[in-house]
């Protein structure tokens, strides 16, 4: 049987990320980063597209461990498996690299003794090239191409190769262990350097408790808020600073669907709500380090400003399918790339230029060039709000004038006005944004709000609604105690609602996405229901609602994009970025303590 998502466990070192089952199967791993290639994609295929499992001898490929659980508040797993003769644990971690990517896995006996087994399938390429093996040094050696894999024991156990694959036999007793060292590295480079793998465990547990000593969050639901803050710093690529929207790709929101995309790129559209998180927290460094990271992705002619880019900054994330991969739960096409990177979303605009306010509200040390950049992204949206575009949710249908744009579009000029008011020292003219400001509201307030019903809809003169409408209260378009937003409110949880959360909007008919199919409930979308119900007056029904979605995290506090409320399972890319960003703030705002203003 296919492990459900939420089966599965994040371990990672700051730059790429792994995920491991509850059966010891880590079935997933892109090497060197998150964008990369996967030399494990049996999460998106079967075993022969490259997994590696430490199990008891004997147990079978669905056969599931007794219990699991991370080290403290680290990404160390700690798996233990309970057998007639004894018990033993298995600890996987990935330190943070000096060079090489390194994935450690310590098997330890914990009493009695136990027979195990180790398997190793390296498929580079998503599972598509079987490399050549070979020893040296004590190591096997795995090389195809450009990749280059080394794996060693400490102690050596008995291994073998068989079915182009790498074998391993061993016991532990109580008090014993044996480690096991995989490290990528370029097939033209040298043998990496040999790392101790015991040391790198005591340094990566060290690293984590200094990292989390940080953490100023002492409100209500701290443990889930602090879980989700690692997850976040997991899925931040450490050069860059830039954060993955998730470490997969293809993971479906709808079993058996076609709505699979990549999401190992940093979306313009988290840059808001994860700067919120992140100061929130006192994580003032990842709060610049994103930040910065965002200068220099949209530094450039503001026509050209993308909506996703990669972990670096790069522009070109060609989409493609790859034919080999059965799918998830044979859930295909499975795509690399995102085709979305060349959409026009008008509420990029607002999102990057309120996450530099917010920034410098933070008391982040601000960059000369920033304010400028500003101007001129708010110049090239003054003479083009007015169009259609993609919307939020990167439909591939026509385009349309979505009322989350427009009012994003009111954010950024807002945003611009609030920031001269508070800096009179910075050049630019604030009556000319108040006029844009006034333009865009009077124009969304007229053509994107429905007065039978009481509520805004997802684009102008349509009936469909959108949850990011509830994001409207939020961004303070409107006050809490507005009837509109009330109304939107009660409208969005009466149609878009299930068991308490909420789709995105309504794929029924003909979608407005131009896909076929379904989904499942929109998790951060629930959260924002969470922040609106609080906002509006309704406490009481907002932390219901985040205690019912705290139920919904697995084991590990990890969530998916969305859930499929009839199944009772998560779906989508695994772990999501922006599920986590809206437990945090929806944390703090239960806390009444909103750092966005």
């Amino acid at each position: 049987m296919t492990p459900r998502i939420e089966d599965y466990a994040l371990i990672g070192d700051l730059q790429t990320a792994a995920l491991v089952g509850r059966n010891g199967s880590v079935d997933w791993l892109c090497l060197p980063r998150f964008d990369s290639g996967a030399c494990f994609a049996a999460l998106l295929g079967t075993e022969e597209n490259g997994h590696w499992r430490i199990a008891p001898k004997g147990a079978g490929p669905s056969d599931a461990c007794a219990r699991r659980a991370y080290v403290k508040d680290s990404l160390v797993l700690e798996t233990y498996w309970e057998t007639r003769t004894g018990t033993v644990k298995v600890i996987d971690f990935m330190p943070q690299r000096d060079k090489a990517p390194d994935l450690m896995r310590i098997v330890e006996g914990v009493s009695g003794t136990v027979d195990m087994s180790s398997v190793l399938r390296l498929r580079f390429d998503f599972g598509s090239v079987v490399p050549w093996v070979r020893k040296s040094h004590g190591h096997r050696v795995a090389v195809a191409g450009p990749d280059s894999v080394w794996l060693r024991s400490e102690p050596p156990v008995k291994t073998w190769g068989q079915q182009f694959s790498t074998c391993s036999s061993f016991t532990v007793a109580e008090g014993e262990s044996v480690a096991f060292v995989l490290t990528w590295h370029p097939s033209h480079s040298p043998r990496p350097k040999l790392i101790d793998p015991h040391k790198a465990l005591k340094h990566t547990l060290h690293d984590w408790a200094k990292w989390t000593e940080r953490c100023t969050y002492e409100g209500p639901y701290r443990d889930a808020v602090l879980r989700s803050l690692i997850t976040l710093k997991a899925l931040t690529y450490a050069p860059t600073g830039g954060i993955v929207a998730a470490p997969t790709t293809s993971l479906p929101e709808e079993i058996g669907g076609v709505r699979n995309w990549d999401y190992r790129f940093c979306w313009l559209r988290d840059a808001t709500l994860s700067l919120g998180a992140m100061v929130s927290a006192g994580y003032l460094e990842e709060a610049e380090a994103w930040r910065d990271w965002l200068l220099r992705a949209v530094a450039g002619d503001p026509a050209d400003l993308q909506i996703m880019y990669g972990l670096a900054g790069e522009r070109r994330l060609p989409e493609m399918e790859l034919p080999w991969l059965a799918g998830y739960e044979h859930s295909r096409p499975v795509r690399i790339g995102n085709a979305a990177v060349r959409q026009r979303q008008l509420d990029v605009y607002g999102e990057v230029i309120d996450a530099l306010r917010l920034a410098r509200v933070a008391g982040l040390d601000d960059k000369p060039h920033a304010w400028n950049l500003q101007l001129s992204l708010l110049g090239f949206l003054e003479s083009t709000w007015r169009e259609p575009d993609e919307g939020l949710w990167e439909i591939r249908g026509a385009r349309r004038h979505f009322v989350h744009s427009k009012v994003m579009a009111w954010v950024a000029a807002d945003r611009a006005v609030r920031s001269l008011e508070e800096n009179p020292e910075l050049p630019g003219d604030a009556d000319r944004w108040r006029a844009m400001r006034d333009a865009v509201h009077a124009e969304v307030c007229e053509k994107g709000y429905d007065p039978e019903r009481n509520t805004f809809t997802q684009s102008y003169g349509s009936r469909e609604l959108d949850a990011a409408t509830l994001l409207i209260v939020r961004t303070g378009f409107l006050p809490p105690d507005d009837p509109r937003v009330i109304g939107t409110v009660d409208a969005v949880r009466a149609e878009l609602g299930s068991d308490g959360l909420v789709r995105r909007y309504s794929t029924e008919g003909a979608s407005v996405d131009g896909l076929p199919g379904d989904e499942g409930a929109f998790l951060a979308c629930s959260f924002w229901l969470v922040d609106a119900l609080q906002r509006i007056g309704r406490p009481d029904e907002a932390r219901e609602l985040f205690e019912h979605l705290l139920e919904l995290r697995n084991d590990m506090g990890l969530l998916a994009e969305e859930y499929d409320v009839a199944a009772g399972r998560q779906l989508g890319n695994f772990p999501q970025a922006f599920s986590h960003i809206g437990l945090v703030n929806s944390a703090v705002d239960l806390a009444g303590d909103d750092p966005a203003g």
